[in-house]
Formats: structure tokens, C-alpha cells, sequence
């Protein structure tokens, strides 16, 4: 390696292959301090090293140098204290994603840079990183695609939880804004959900695939895949909250309103512990679930009667769900997005608006906001707009008023003129 001195030795110049260019190195305020000068030239490189030797001088002068924590002395603090403090309240899933965004694209642009010199501006330089076709890409290989908004904006999120971290042990004054200053605003769409006539197609599918199922050994599946679907386009529940009910969650109750039978849930969830109390529809679903045996022992061969602790839906059915979508064309909307498990959800909020429910009760029994749901669910329903409301129209004066005031006033002049 090749090296000269300058500055009376304050300063090394260096590089690691013949014809390199050359880096320089110096050792100021108790640490060592390392640059390129972009410059193959020997002469322009001392240029380069001296001029950057005077501008440290010069901001350690006025207190200006910024020798504080790493980025990645910071991320590491950041995923110790995040897996401990959040352990049993967030999936493992969830805290190794912020991990393997940090190993993957922020150590590498950030890792160096002390975090005190991590501004807006570098936040917005990250972007345009990664949004940037590498120069040495080879597209013969691999066809290059810039990043979802999503998962770049899960980046600035992770790269804010450092920062912030950062600012909590008082190693940086403020977080900077790390907002997109051109980010336009979202467009509001409805969550995919079943119309009244594909939801018929969809529950009458079901039924005929748990009566005939594709093979024989899947009839319990599908059974309880037919129930599912009637049981949370009744009660509107989430697919988590469904997946965690016990039958001791549910009881069958009259109805002080319609006199019809319903069910009372204690839901557990996302949002705590809930309540709902579900459409009349839910009921023989959920009789049948009941009654059904259960299927316990090696290969599910053998059967059991049911408990009360047991769940409603033990077992997955996501790949039977999909197939009868893909086969009544019901997988994607209109807008092309993709219909889950949670479209029943949004199809129960929808039937329940479009025959004039109150928002604000289908709110509490959904265990949601009323901005919610008038964002993403009243916003596309052409019935929740009150005609009576809408079209005002001011009364026109009839002919017979217009008679009776010209008689009243022959001059035309609205009476007497005022005496001056």
C-alpha cells in the first residue's frame, strides 16, 4: 500500500491498488477521521486532503465536528431494547422485519454515518438510492424493479425507530423530518368486498363443494369452510378474532328487537377484549359448528364431541377458500384487488350501511371508528346519500303571488318612496 505524508505528518495519503485513487486519513479530537479525495493525481489529492484537513480544524473550533454514535451502533442499541420491551405484544415476524431491513438496506447506506449528520436531506438521498437502477446492474440476469412505496416507506419507518432511539439516550438534539416532501395524496379505495349477488354465488359454492367436496376426506373441511363463511359475513368478526373464538364465547340470546334468535360473542383481538352481537343469519351456522364433531388423533381419524374450549375454526382452509374465488371468478374486484378472508368483514360493514344501519352502532359492534368506516366503507355506497338532504331546491314564487303584488304597487317601485 502505498502512502505519503503531509501537514507534517497530521495528514496520511493512501491507496490500496496502483493507479487507485487516493484516500486520506488523520487522527483529530481522540478519533480517526477517513475520506476518498476522488483523485488519482498525487498533487490533486494532497489538494483535496489539506482543504478537508482545514475544514475539521475548523468545525472543531466551533464545536461543529460530529463525533457522536454510529448509525449502526445505534441500530444495534435499537433491535436489543425493540425484541425485549415489545416480546409478547408484537409476532416475531413483525420485529425480524425491522431487522432484516436494517441488515439489508439501511446498514449499508447509514452504517458509517454518525447519526447526528442523518438529516431530511440524507433521508431523501436514501430514496433516491434506492430508487435508482444500480450502474452495475445486468439485467440479462435478473430484470431490475425499483422498490414498492410500501416497502420503502417501511425503511423510513424503520430508520425513524433508530433515530428516535438515538434521541431517547440523548446522542442527537431532534429527529429530523423524514416525511416524503412529494408525496401526493393517497387515493381513498373501498376495501375489496362481496356485492349481495357474489355473496350468494360465494355461500352457494361452499354448500356445494361441503356436499360434494373434491375428495372425499376433506368434507369436514369444507363443512366448516361453508359455516365460516356464513358465520363472519353475519358477525363481521376478523379473521384473527375468528381463528383465537371459543365456543364458551358465544351464546345464543333473543333479540330485544326483532325477537329473533342471535348471538352474543366476547371477542378477543387485535383491540382487546370486545363484544359483538351478530345477525340472526349467524345462528345455524354456528349450531352446526356446535354439534359437529371434532377431529382429534393422528391424521384427524378419530372423532370427539365438542368442548367448550375448543375453537370454533381449529384449522386452516385457505387454499379451499382460494380455489372456489378462482373458480367462481370472485378472487379480485372490479379495481383488481384481491379478495381474502377479511372481504367478509367488509362485506358484513357494507350489507349492514346499505340497509340503513347506524354508522356509529356498526362502529361499537365492529370494534372500529366511524372515520373508518366512512372512509373506506360509506364512501363507495350510493345509498348512504340522503336525497332529502341533497337536492334542496328553493320554492318558486307562484304566478298568483306576482299578480297580487303588482296590484298592491301599480308603479313597480316595492311601495311609497320614502319622504326626504
Amino acid at each position: 500500500m502505498e502512502r505519503h505524508r503531509i501537514l507534517g505528518g497530521k495528514v496520511s495519503l493512501y491507496r490500496r491498488a496502483e493507479g487507485g485513487k487516493w484516500h486520506c486519513y488523520t487522527c483529530l479530537d481522540g478519533k480517526e477521521w477517513r475520506r476518498s479525495t476522488k483523485e488519482r493525481s498525487l498533487a490533486l489529492a494532497k489538494d483535496v486532503a489539506e482543504d478537508w484537513y482545514l475544514e475539521l480544524c475548523a468545525k472543531k473550533r466551533f464545536g461543529e465536528l460530529q463525533s457522536g454514535k454510529t448509525f449502526a451502533q445505534v441500530a444495534l442499541q435499537f433491535e436489543k431494547e425493540y425484541e425485549a420491551i415489545t416480546q409478547g405484544r408484537r409476532s416475531p415476524k413483525w420485529v425480524q422485519g425491522h431487522k432484516d431491513r436494517i441488515r439489508l438496506h439501511l446498514l449499508p447506506y447509514f452504517g458509517k454515518m454518525s447519526v447526528q449528520s442523518i438529516t431530511s436531506g440524507a433521508a431523501q438521498e436514501y430514496r433516491v438510492q434506492r430508487m435508482t437502477k444500480p450502474a452495475d446492474w445486468n439485467d440479462d440476469e435478473r430484470v431490475w424493479r425499483p422498490p414498492a412505496r410500501n416497502t420503502l416507506h417501511n425503511e423510513i419507518v424503520t430508520l425513524s425507530m433508530v433515530l428516535k432511539t438515538a434521541y431517547r439516550h440523548g446522542w442527537i438534539e431532534h429527529v429530523p423530518d423524514l416525511s416524503d416532501p412529494y408525496r401526493r395524496q393517497t387515493k381513498v379505495e373501498h376495501r375489496p368486498w362481496f356485492t349481495p349477488n357474489e355473496y350468494k354465488l360465494l355461500y352457494q359454492s361452499t354448500r356445494a363443494n361441503a356436499a360434494e367436496p373434491t375428495r372425499p376426506h376433506f368434507k369436514w373441511h369444507a363443512e366448516q369452510l361453508h359455516d365460516f363463511v356464513l358465520f363472519a359475513a353475519n358477525t363481521g368478526l376478523r379473521p384473527d378474532e375468528l381463528k383465537q373464538l371459543e365456543f364458551r364465547d358465544v351464546e345464543i340470546v333473543d333479540d330485544d328487537y326483532s325477537g329473533e334468535h342471535i348471538l352474543e360473542i366476547e371477542v378477543r383481538g387485535k383491540r382487546g377484549v370486545g363484544y359483538c352481537k351478530s345477525m340472526p343469519g349467524a345462528v345455524r351456522p354456528f349450531e352446526r359448528l356446535r354439534d359437529r364433531k371434532r377431529l382429534s388423533g393422528e391424521d384427524d381419524a378419530e372423532e370427539r364431541e365438542t368442548l367448550p374450549t375448543d375453537r370454533l375454526f381449529p384449522n386452516e382452509f385457505k387454499k379451499m377458500f382460494n380455489r372456489i374465488l378462482a373458480d367462481n371468478n370472485l378472487k379480485f374486484d372490479r379495481n383488481g384487488k384481491a379478495r381474502t378472508a377479511y372481504s367478509l368483514r367488509h362485506s358484513y360493514i357494507c350489507f349492514r350501511l346499505l340497509e340503513g344501519a347506524d354508522i356509529y352502532q356498526v362502529a361499537k359492534n365492529c370494534r372500529t371508528s366511524v372515520e373508518m368506516i366512512e372512509k373506506h366503507y360509506a364512501a363507495h355506497l350510493k345509498d348512504m346519500i340522503d336525497t332529502s338532504l341533497v337536492n334542496v331546491r328553493r320554492p318558486k314564487p307562484s304566478k298568483n303571488s306576482k299578480a297580487q303584488t303588482q296590484t298592491a304597487d301599480p308603479s313597480g317601485r316595492g311601495g311609497d318612496r320614502p319622504k326626504l
